[in-house]
């Protein structure tokens, strides 16, 4: 499994951005870039360096993929019929990994995907624990009974952060929910602005 060593909230203050809209973002107090030129005027970006770093936000948000699955995903999307960028963030949001997350299971996007690979959470009824698990639309996703009283569960359940997006449908008591359609770029609450059309320039130039 892929681990990202340095420290989460590093990616938000390289970015300069709360990428996750956590409370515990360094960015909310200090919006320059970390270490000791982070304090630096910067210059201008060009157009590959914009293209670079939309897809390094829009890649970090999604917490330890491996930039040889985030290609492999970008490559499915643009085999596919319709806007590849449209295409890139309906596969991104049809990870198990992600719907554990946008259904306020778990805190973070990082305790999702270890949530999943640990077998806490049920696909149609069956065990499930690849995080990149690819769902479908109609699909339910459970945490099983008795993961329902675990810390990080009751935490992110009653946080205030975030909502659950509409085109998830919430069941029992917030244990199971529905995937009810795959997400357009409009529909996903990201908490700043992510642009997957640079990260399709990106990959195609």
């Amino acid at each position: 499994m892929s681990k990202r060593h340095s420290a989460k909230y590093k990616l938000d203050r390289v970015m300069g951005e709360n990428l996750w809209g956590r409370a515990k973002s360094p960015v909310n107090k200090r919006s320059y870039g970390p270490g000791q030129h982070g304090q630096r005027r910067k210059s201008k970006v060009s157009d590959f360096g914009l293209q670079l770093k939309a897809k390094q936000k829009l890649k970090g948000y999604y917490g330890n993929i491996t930039e040889k699955q985030f290609a492999a995903t970008y490559e499915e999307a643009s085999r596919r019929k319709g806007n590849s960028s449209e295409n890139l963030i309906g596969l991104l949001e049809s990870r198990l990994d992600a719907l554990v997350y946008r259904a306020k299971f778990t805190p973070t996007v990082w305790s999702a995907r270890q949530f999943v690979s640990h077998g806490h959470v049920t696909v149609n009824g069956k065990k499930v624990d690849i995080a990149s698990y690819r769902l479908k639309v109609g699909d339910v996703v459970e945490v099983k009974e008795k993961s329902r009283n675990m810390a990080l569960v009751l935490e992110a359940q009653q946080s205030g952060e975030r909502d659950v997006p509409d085109y998830i449908e919430i069941g029992d008591r917030g244990f199971s929910v529905r995937f009810v359609r795959v997400p357009e770029l409009a529909d996903v609450p990201f908490p700043v602005k992510m642009e997957p059309n640079l990260v399709v320039e990106y990959y195609s130039s």
